[in-house]
């Protein structure tokens, strides 16, 4: 008699309760995060008006001036807009705001470099933590400081710094050296660069500090010296940051008023060379005629304003062109 064994099937497991579904990622569900979220988009909504109604005004202010200008506005080399007929132009202002803001930019973005670097990498932290905060102090200097100091100190001890210019590369012809008064665009572009050094070496210095430390230690297990290693791994990873911090720079030597109002000479001539006084630049002559301006005269400053706001903006979309472009240095892959 053949008997089979019949194998009976386990019971089945209990089906474990179905988990609560999680909020789904489109939209917020708590009342905290809609809060939060419309205070987000209403901040940047707000930032956007803002920059659309200051350029409206001074775009509306602008055109009263200029319609009523018999000079050209871009060209001319005199500012008379109280004058019948009015006449006034920005060449000599923006030469002046251009040149003096790039003469600041040569001289202080380098140093800054280097001491940020010399912050992160070579000083001993008993001596580092005390020269960054004496920098960061050094930014929140007023700019009336930075002039007094200018007026004070600075203008009368270049006289032998212009006349070892003029010596050696007077014959340059932009730095050739009448013996006027120290009160030129040079002047002014030291002055601002003293004053844009703290804000680039500050922003540098936190950039530098990002580097991952992996990244300098492969280097120098390759057998790399210690300026190879900043050369391959810190300043490609903290290029984009300079850059920033260059622009951050560039926007304070741009609009500074106070400082450059109480170091240049001004006129609205273009000298040949830089040591000579002379020249001008936006912000300065906004603060040094504004009070006396008649109704005509301040649209004139206002449409001299919008060309500087022009400016600005340009510097700041040429930056983030140039920093999207060197996306791949930045080190946010690693």
């Amino acid at each position: 008699m053949d008997m089979t064994t019949q194998q009976t099937a386990p019971p089945p497991l209990p089906r474990p309760a179905p988990r609560a579904q999680r909020p789904a990622a489109r939209g917020a569900t708590r009342p905290g995060d809609r809060i939060f979220l419309g205070l987000s988009r209403g901040s940047g909504v707000l930032v956007l008006v803002i920059m659309a109604a200051i350029a409206a005004f001074l775009t509306y202010r602008a055109v009263l001036a200029i319609s009523k200008d018999e000079a050209n506005f871009l060209t001319a080399f005199e500012w008379n807009p109280s004058g019948v007929p009015p006449r006034f132009g920005i060449a000599v202002l923006a030469f002046g705001t251009v040149v003096s803001s790039v003469i600041a930019m040569i001289i202080a973005v380098p140093v800054a470099v280097g001491i940020a670097l010399f912050i992160t990498h070579y000083a001993p932290r008993r001596l580092a933590g005390p020269i960054a905060y004496v920098i960061d102090l050094l930014a929140a200097v007023p700019s009336i400081i930075y002039g007094l100091w200018g007026a004070l100190v600075l203008v009368p001890s270049l006289d032998g710094l212009y006349g070892w210019l003029d010596q050696y590369l007077g014959w340059t012809g932009i730095l050739e050296w009448n013996q006027g008064a120290p009160r030129s665009l040079f002047t002014v572009g030291i002055l601002l660069a003293i004053m844009i050094l703290p804000i680039i070496t500050s922003v540098s210095r936190e950039v530098f500090g990002q580097v991952p430390r992996m990244h300098q230690e492969a280097a120098l297990a390759l057998g790399a010296t210690r300026w190879e290693v900043i050369r391959m791994a810190v300043l490609p990873f903290g290029r984009s940051g300079v850059i920033s911090a260059s622009m951050l720079g560039l926007g304070r030597a741009l609009g500074e008023t106070m400082a450059v109002a109480m170091v240049l000479s001004p006129s609205f001539d273009i000298e040949a060379s830089l040591l000579d006084p002379g020249g001008g630049t936006f912000a300065q002559n906004i603060a040094g005629k504004f009070n006396e301006a008649t109704e005509m005269g301040r649209d004139a400053l206002i449409a001299s304003g919008l060309v500087l706001f022009v400016i600005t903006l340009l510097v700041n979309g040429a930056a983030r062109l140039i920093i999207a472009r060197r996306k791949e240095y930045s080190g946010a892959g690693a």
